[in-house]
């Protein structure tokens, strides 16, 4: 289902198409740095993190986020990142940042790509916009962590 490939580079014009991601209990994150923190965060509260790895200029992107958003406002036990691909790759251009790195590590090769992670190590993924299979992904969390007593 719906899935987009990373574009060779951004622009001023795509900045001025930004869709607002952001909403609910969904964190946006803006660097390296903001990333360990926030999967530090979630390991002191032993939440389960979503890491949504996405593009302004994706359309299944854009049409995911309000979902998405509803998500983290129906599941506040579970932490909901959003890692914007293009922003931070434009952060590394344009002040030698290690944002790019991020993206890189997680081998990050088409948007939306969400990543669930437990104590910061990866449980499982999901490439592309599909609503059913993201339920599916954390309706399987949430029985898991119901079953382990938590």
């Amino acid at each position: 289902m719906g899935q987009c490939f990373p574009k060779a580079h951004s622009n001023e014009a795509d900045s001025e198409r930004f869709v607002e991601f952001v909403g609910g209990n969904v964190q946006p994150v803006t660097s390296k740095e903001d990333w360990d923190q926030k999967l530090s965060e979630a390991k002191r509260d032993g939440k389960i993190v979503i890491a949504n790895f996405s593009a302004a200029w994706c359309g299944p992107c854009r049409m995911l986020a309000p979902f998405y958003c509803e998500l983290s406002e129906k599941y506040p036990s579970l932490m909901f990142l959003l890692i914007d691909v293009d922003e931070l790759t434009v952060k590394k251009y344009k002040w030698g940042c290690v944002m790019q790195e991020l993206s890189t590590s997680w081998d990050i090769k088409a948007t939306p790509t969400f990543f669930f992670l437990k104590d910061g190590q990866q449980t499982d993924k999901l490439v592309g916009a599909n609503k059913p299979e993201l339920m599916k992904k954390i309706n399987a969390i949430l029985d898991s962590e119901a079953n382990s007593g938590k």
